[in-house]
């Protein structure tokens, strides 16, 4: 055991008989930080901070510990609230300016480094100047003159040691997916579509050239929720052995101005880095709504940004296939579906008859089974998504588990087990019909929704659910 390893359980013991101890809790704390334990630090200093809730000291150590996970946001805010006290120290400046940087402030970033420098000389960061563009540390006169000497020094605070990446990319996990089209239940029009967009331009590019069609191109996936959509696009990565990058809202949306728009110009970057790629915006209704509907002009800049994006105004998207689902088409902004942008509207339905049995036969691979009759099941899940399938499925094994368990026997699924589960549980695209049947019916401009109205009268003239 290391002494590091010895003082840490020596103080973990000391605070278990006396919790409430200010300088042993911070103690703890700083070796913690010391030895990268950033997260436990973390904890630790907030305990610390229950027992003297204004300390400057504590509420910095904590920022720094927030900083070291990349949790610049929580760190923003406990530095924010060191700024409001009496003479903040210089170097609580420093960090806020590096901060700002990261969040692609530059302008303010400027003035708190400009003051740390003039409230302490030795803050002067040549690497952090260059990066904000302005080594001339004399500037920013009338903002510096507002502060006075600190009555803290600096040098009784610690700034983390290692250097802040302050540049503002944002990458999202690089994915190689081993599922291709033959995992997938159905689909077949949507497979082929998606072919003809980026299978077939990859394998023949010739061809396309020859005809001055590029490779690459936008397709829109909507219809009911766990009909698989997400599933389709990271299989398509998997046909064609593409990077997959799948971008959700929280990957886009940051609480600074103008950073939203550098996420998502960044996540298409990382996309034609890694052409060929498949980029998919799960619920891109989020980031692509009616600008109409919006009250803030934030979200239509991010709009606007999506837009341009698509039509490759910075960069061309060559070799990139841009795939996006949604639930609510209705919310997605027009200009989305313009050539050369979403220009493929695709429909995905609950799963056929023959779909089903697909679904059913890939849900029970490497399963132990007997004697199932795949075509009877898919028979009685009529309007039942892959989703519902899948619910259907692992009932069925918690059920048999159970019973195994009382037995003490492992028995193998069958029809009867997935009948029983089927009685267990109902269609969940219901209520999404109800909504597309009012859109389809009464806002259907230029025929967007066809799809839905045809889909609707075919599963009526068999007698199905809708």
């Amino acid at each position: 055991m290391t002494s590091s390893e010895d003082t840490l359980r020596a103080l973990r013991a000391a605070l278990l008989v006396s919790p409430d101890n200010l300088p042993l809790r911070q103690h703890l704390a700083d070796i913690l930080m010391e030895l990268g334990q950033f997260e436990e630090a973390e904890q630790e200093y907030r305990l610390a901070l229950s027992l003297m809730p204004e300390n400057h000291f504590l509420q910095f150590n904590l920022a720094s510990a927030f900083y070291h996970q990349g949790k610049n946001s929580q760190a923003m805010v406990l530095v924010e609230q060191l700024l409001k006290s009496a003479e903040p120290p210089a170097i609580v400046h420093l960090f806020y300016a590096r901060l700002l940087l990261h969040a692609g402030d530059t302008t303010n970033a400027s003035v708190h480094f400009h003051i740390a420098v003039a409230l302490d000389p030795e803050m002067n960061d040549p690497i952090l100047a260059e990066r904000l563009g302005n080594t001339d540390v004399s500037t920013d006169k009338i903002a510096v003159s507002e502060y006075k000497s600190p009555k803290s020094k600096s040098s009784e605070y610690k700034l983390p040691e290692y250097e802040l990446d302050v540049s503002t990319a944002v990458e999202a996990p690089l994915e190689q997916p081993s599922i291709t089209f033959q995992d997938v239940g159905g689909m077949d029009a949507i497979k082929e579509e998606i072919r003809l967009k980026i299978v077939h331009p990859l394998a023949h590019p010739e061809i396309y050239q020859a005809y001055g069609q590029r490779i690459g191109g936008g397709v829109l996936m909507y219809g009911p929720p766990g009909c698989g959509k997400t599933y389709l696009a990271r299989a398509t990565a998997g046909e064609i052995k593409a990077r997959f990058l799948s971008i959700g809202i929280n990957d886009v949306l940051d609480m600074w101005l103008g950073s939203s728009e550098k996420n998502l110009h960044e996540l298409f970057e990382q996309a034609r880095r890694s052409k060929p790629c498949v980029l998919f915006f799960d619920e891109v209704d989020a980031l692509a709504a009616k600008r109409t509907d919006m009250r803030y002009s934030s979200g239509r800049q991010i709009v606007n940004q999506f837009l341009a994006e698509l039509d490759g105004v910075e960069s061309p998207n060559d070799g990139i296939l841009i795939l996006a689902a949604t639930n609510a088409p209705w919310h997605l902004d027009s200009a989305f579906r313009r050539p050369g942008r979403f220009d493929r509207i695709m429909f995905v339905p609950p799963p056929d008859r023959h779909a089903r049995t697909h679904i059913l036969r890939i849900l029970c691979r490497h399963k132990p089974i007997e004697d199932i009759d795949y075509d009877y099941l898919s028979k009685k899940t009529v309007n039942f998504s892959g989703a519902d399938l899948k619910a259907v499925v692992d009932l069925a094994i918690d059920r048999k588990l159970q019973l195994a368990i009382k037995q003490g026997i492992p028995k193998p699924l069958t029809t009867r087990d997935f009948l029983a589960a089927v009685e267990l549980i109902h269609p969940s695209v219901t209520e999404w019909f109800a909504t597309a049947r009012n859109y389809a019916t009464y806002a259907n401009e230029n025929g967007i929704y066809d799809d839905i109205l045809n889909y609707l009268q075919q599963t009526k003239d068999k007698n199905k659910l809708f």
